[in-house]
């Protein structure tokens, strides 16, 4: 008796929106809709729930309500919050710069952050700054070393406690993701190969932002970007010359050793 009734029940949808919401935000909740997914049809969510379309369609317009599902005319329904169009306008930004432009407005926004930084960061925060720059220092490959890098600027962008300035940064800081970036960071690494020099122009900008010193701070950030414009202007200009990586490490230790010989008289 209670087997006829249960199938009875599956056979029938039930128009029931609460039962059909609840159950479409479990599917997405346990992952089972992943996020920015297309969604199934009505039909196929009313087949699946066992309950009716109109069930179904305003479940979807809760969801919809609620931020975790958008609609695209044409498209279809996806899981998530609705693009605001900015990611896009951002990827066309990064699309259309280059390397120079990217560290030519690094140059006039990060010793900003700096002096901000130095007038409001947490003790906490310079902490994290100086962990973070020693994790730079100990980092044995280039994926490392630009991971922590990028983590430590974007800390003292954080610190610096100014959101547009920050969405600015993150903007600029998109280009880090970029295959073309990770390839002229690598050289310029190679064709000057003073990482001590970075590690300690690191530690002067934490020192300085710690001693609450907005004008020693960002002079420190201004020659720690100074001194990588010219390390990528030269890997650029090498690889425009068509060396190979191998001639481009063999002029990294000429100049080091140059270093060491005008260091010593």
């Amino acid at each position: 008796m209670v087997r006829k009734m249960a199938r009875s029940t599956e056979l029938e949808p039930k128009d029931n929106s609460n039962y059909a919401l609840e159950k479409l935000r479990e599917l997405i909740r346990t992952g089972q809709l992943a996020s920015g997914g297309r969604l199934p049809t009505e039909r196929a969510f009313a087949e699946t729930l066992n309950v009716g379309r109109r069930s179904v369609r305003r479940a979807l317009e809760v969801l919809e309500s609620e931020g975790l599902i958008w609609r695209r005319q044409g498209a279809g329904t996806f899981v998530g919050e609705k693009p605001d169009g900015w990611t896009n306008h951002v990827d066309a930004l990064v699309a259309g710069t280059d390397i120079m432009e990217i560290m030519e407005v690094r140059l006039r926004i990060e010793p900003q952050l700096a002096q901000l930084a130095a007038m409001r960061a947490k003790p906490a925060e310079i902490e994290r700054m100086r962990a973070l720059a020693e994790k730079i220092g100990q980092s044995t490959d280039a994926d490392a070393k630009e991971l922590w890098d990028g983590a430590l600027h974007r800390q003292i962008a954080q610190s610096a406690g100014n959101q547009l300035f920050l969405s600015i940064f993150d903007v600029v800081n998109r280009i880090r993701q970029d295959d073309a970036w990770q390839l002229i960071r690598e050289r310029a690494r190679r064709a000057g190969k003073n990482e001590k020099a970075s590690y300690l122009q690191h530690l002067s900008i934490v020192d300085a932002i710690g001693a609450r010193d907005p004008g020693k701070a960002g002079e420190a950030m201004r020659q720690h970007l100074l001194m990588h414009q010219e390390r990528l202007i030269r890997a650029t200009s090498l690889d425009d010359a068509g060396l190979t990586d191998e001639e481009i490490e063999g002029l990294a230790i000429v100049d080091e050793e140059d270093s060491q010989l005008s260091a010593a008289s």
